[in-house]
């Protein structure tokens, strides 16, 4: 899938599961998308694909959250609080990259410069009737950024 309508939280999760099923081992998925339009829900619903038994929680305060016991290990990352490139340098942004799991990241537009050239970018609008518009971009200059 690489465009839809969703209207709730469980439909969003869903599409996420969809994504899951076809990842392989080092993609990374770039999620843009202003604050509440699903970024952490699209993750728990691709989270849960893989490792179904991960407590998925948004990283917001933590930065990345590491999930290790499915079939793949996979990172999830909230840009948001982040200042500046340097400091998800200092995290280890390239190792995690080079550790041949998955990599989501939200708020993933905030550094595009440190994204990999494969990177799946994914925008997710806010439509006026409540419903999420998500959409598959070639990379983040295209992204609407509407409410």
């Amino acid at each position: 899938m690489s465009e839809g309508i969703v209207r709730t939280a469980a439909a969003m999760m869903q599409l996420g599961a969809e994504f899951a099923s076809a990842a392989k081992a080092g993609e990374v998925f770039g999620l843009i998308g202003t604050l509440g339009t699903g970024k952490t829900h699209w993750s728990k619903g691709f989270v849960g694909e893989i490792d179904p038994d991960a407590q998925v929680t948004s990283p917001t305060f933590s930065i990345v959250n590491e999930y290790r016991g499915g079939k793949l290990p996979m990172f999830h990352f909230d840009f948001y609080r982040l200042k500046s490139a340097e400091e998800l340098v200092a995290l280890g942004w390239d190792e995690y990259l080079d550790e041949n799991g998955i990599v989501i990241c939200e708020w993933a537009d905030l550094f595009p410069e440190l994204m990999p050239e494969h990177t799946v970018w994914i925008e997710i609008l806010h439509l006026a009737d409540g419903a999420r518009k998500l959409h598959r971009i070639k990379d983040p200059g295209e992204a609407e950024r509407g409410q």
